[in-house]
This record gives C-alpha cells, sequence and structure tokens, in this order.
C-alpha cells in the first residue's frame, strides 16, 4: 500500500537529557518546524541573527516530512523568539556547554496511518503485535541517502577512491530524487559547462555552488580544493551517507548468516535491497538483540574472523578494504567511530485502530512510540504497511 499520511499525522520530538538554567554562555532554544530539514531551518536561523556556523549547535537531524520538535543551542544567542511560515525559535533558559548529540537520549513519535482497507487492518494488526518481539533491523532508512544520486552512486566513495573530480561533479552536478527547482537549474547548469568554468560562473545565480565555481576559474584542475570548500555539513553528510549504506550491505549480509530463508523478507530500500527478519526463535531473538556491528571506520580493528570475512565480502565489489575506510586530505570530516546495535525495539508501544474521519469506510491507525538515538521511525511504517 502507499501509506498516506499528512505531515500533521507524523510528529516527532526529540527527547533531550540537558536541563536548562538561568544562565551560561549558550541559550538553549526549542524548535518546531514543519517542511524544512534540521540544516534548511538552521541556515535560516544563521542568516536572521546573522551567526557564524560554530555558534550553532544542534542535536539530531530532522527531515522535513514531519512535524518536529528539536532543540539547540547559540552561543551567546539573543533571549528573543524567532517566528517564521515554517518554523519557529523559543529561548528556554541558558546552557554552560554547548547542546549536542549527547545531550538527548531518542525521541517520540505519534503517526496517524490513513485510508486503511479492512486487509490493511488485518496486515498492520498482526505487524504491530510481532514488532516487540522480533524487533526492527537497525538499517539507517531511507532519508540518511537524501545526497544519494540518480545514478546511485556515492561522492564519499569516490572521494576514497582518489577520484576528486567525480566526487565534486556528484556533490554540485549530479541530479538527486528531491532536488528542488532552485537546485536542479543550478546542477542543469553546472552539468551543462563543466570544464568550462568561466561560462559557468557567468550562467550560475549568487550561491554556494558559484563560489566553489569562481575558485575553480583560477584553479581549474583542482577538484580537490573546491571539494574541501564545499559546506562542512555538506561534506560531512556525503561521507556518513556512505558509511551508512555500507553498514547497512553489512547488517543485511548479518542477518542473512543469521536466519533460515523463510525468515527473511526483502524490501527496496532507495539505496540497495535488504532482507528484514521475522518470526524469528527465541533464542534468535536473544541473539539479536544482544549483537551491535561496527560502523566501517579504519580506526576500529576488526579481527579475523567470519565478521570480519562478511565486511571483505560487502567492500571488495567498491574497491576498498577496512583499513581504506578513512577520509584522507580532509582535516575537518571523517567517518563515525562505534557500534550500532542489530537491531531496535520501540519503547512506550501502543496501536489503535478507529474509523477514519478523512476517508469515510476506511479505517485509521495512530501508533505512538519511542526510539533511541539513530533509530529510523520508518521502519516501524514499512514493517506495518509493507512487509
Amino acid at each position: 500500500m502507499k501509506v498516506k499520511c499528512r505531515p500533521e499525522d507524523f510528529l516527532v520530538e526529540e527527547l533531550p537529557t540537558i536541563a536548562p538554567g538561568p544562565s551560561g554562555r549558550f541559550t538553549f532554544y526549542r524548535l518546531k518546524k514543519r517542511g524544512l530539514g534540521t540544516i534548511e531551518a538552521i541556515d535560516l536561523v544563521r542568516r536572521r541573527w546573522d551567526l557564524g556556523p560554530s555558534q550553532v549547535r544542534h542535536g539530531g537531524l530532522k527531515d522535513r516530512h514531519a512535524e518536529t520538535i528539536q532543540y539547540l543551542s547559540i552561543l551567546n544567542g539573543p533571549d528573543r523568539s524567532l517566528h517564521e511560515p515554517r518554523f519557529s525559535l523559543e529561548p528556554l533558559g541558558r546552557l554552560t556547554v554547548p547542546y549536542g548529540p549527547s545531550h538527548f537520549r531518542g525521541n517520540r513519535f505519534v503517526i496517524v496511518l490513513r485510508d486503511l482497507t479492512p486487509a490493511e487492518v488485518e496486515r498492520a494488526t498482526r505487524e504491530a503485535a510481532l514488532i516487540p518481539r522480533d524487533g526492527l533491523p537497525n538499517y539507517f532508512d531511507d532519508q540518511r541517502f537524501g545526497s544519494l544520486t540518480l545514478s546511485g552512486e556515492f561522492s564519499g566513495h569516490a572521494w576514497l577512491v582518489g577520484d576528486a573530480e567525480k566526487a565534486l561533479r556528484l556533490a554540485i552536478a549530479e541530479p538527486c530524487a528531491h532536488d528542488r527547482s532552485p537546485v536542479k537549474t543550478i546542477k542543469s547548469t553546472l552539468r551543462a559547462c563543466w570544464g568550462h568554468w568561466p561560462e559557468a560562473k557567468a550562467r550560475l545565480p549568487r550561491s554556494h555552488e558559484r563560489s566553489l565555481v569562481t575558485y575553480l576559474v583560477d584553479h581549474p584542475t583542482d577538484f580537490a580544493g573546491a571539494f574541501a570548500r564545499l559546506n562542512r555539513d555538506l561534506r560531512s553528510l556525503y561521507f556518513s551517507a556512505f558509511q551508512s549504506h555500507l553498514w547497512n550491505l553489512l547488517l543485511g549480509r548479518w542477518i542473512e548468516a543469521n536466519t533460515r530463508p523463510d525468515q527473511r523478507l526483502l524490501h527496496e530500500f532507495k539505496a540497495a535491497t535488504l532482507p528484514i527478519q521475522r518470526d524469528l526463535s527465541e533464542d534468535q531473538a536473544r541473539t539479536f538483540g544482544a549483537t551491535s556491528l561496527p560502523l566501517p571506520c579504519a580506526r576500529t580493528k576488526l579481527a579475523e574472523g567470519p565478521l570480519r570475512d562478511l565486511a571483505s565480502d560487502v567492500l571488495a565489489p567498491f574497491g576498498l578494504t577496512w583499513e581504506q575506510m578513512r577520509v584522507r586530505r580532509l582535516d575537518d570530516v571523517f567517518f563515525s567511530k562505534g557500534l550500532r546495535a542489530v537491531v531496535f525495539r520501540p519503547e512506550r508501544w501502543s496501536a489503535s485502530f478507529a474509523p477514519d474521519e478523512l476517508h469515510p469506510g476506511r479505517s485509521c491507525c495512530e501508533v505512538a512510540f519511542e526510539l533511541p538515538k539513530g533509530a529510523y521511525a520508518t521502519l516501524v511504517i514499512k514493517r506495518l504497511t509493507d512487509v
């Protein structure tokens, strides 16, 4: 089925663990937004208040396809509100340290699925009962891969294998699925004028891309230098997207190695087709719940054994080894180091069904739950509707 869910039917709130006080150098804010991603909203705040990039710190990243509440801090930020059509910012107090990812424990969700047929209600009811037992594979979901080009290539991968020109072209010129109209125009111009930098500069509007082209006018073959001048947050996203894709592939291989074929259903994600486990035995459920896999990163040592063999199988098609998973020639971005749980299980889980007032004769399902940091609520919805 195609999920019918209005933006106001998809609510998510970050759950902070830090309490503001009356004093401190960092003003703590609640950010409410709709139709904006986190980075877009923060860029608007910076422009409205003329803030430097390092002044604003936030916790998680929320996409634009929901109503969201999250938190941020601004060094010496004003004690006043900011209201725009798509977001509002309210001061809550002061912090002695900047707010960051370590200062929240997860997210709370309330989601309403609409226009359900009787067969879809039956399926969602069945899957809602299985989710607490089986859990869900802790994949990075599709919104992690907004920078993935229509060709299915990752800018971060191109950089790792030493192709700086391709990395730059994928970052600023190749189309992505959710590009908005102004971005499409800029990218089209760049593709048409690639290598002819004075012409590209003359045709581009004032933009970050135009500033990169200005650099290339004076340094026409220094693609590495131009890539290094990309917005740091964007460059970080390019590498984290590629690392996340590799981890997803590793988890998919691990699930295949630890389940029978009849316990796996394949789902077509944006970047790959991956297995989802179900109907686990009690022993399997315990194993899944107790296992974490390392994020691909050379700083994490991976001993010889089955896991290293799986990782080698995943990396080989990309022309990489585990030891090559480090970002070279850039000092301000790097691959995250650490473990990520194989599965997650929603907490404070509830699912209820009722007639859908917006679609007569159909039903709606409201699910409410909390997830730890890094887990994707969209995987819950996919399990309820697609599996």
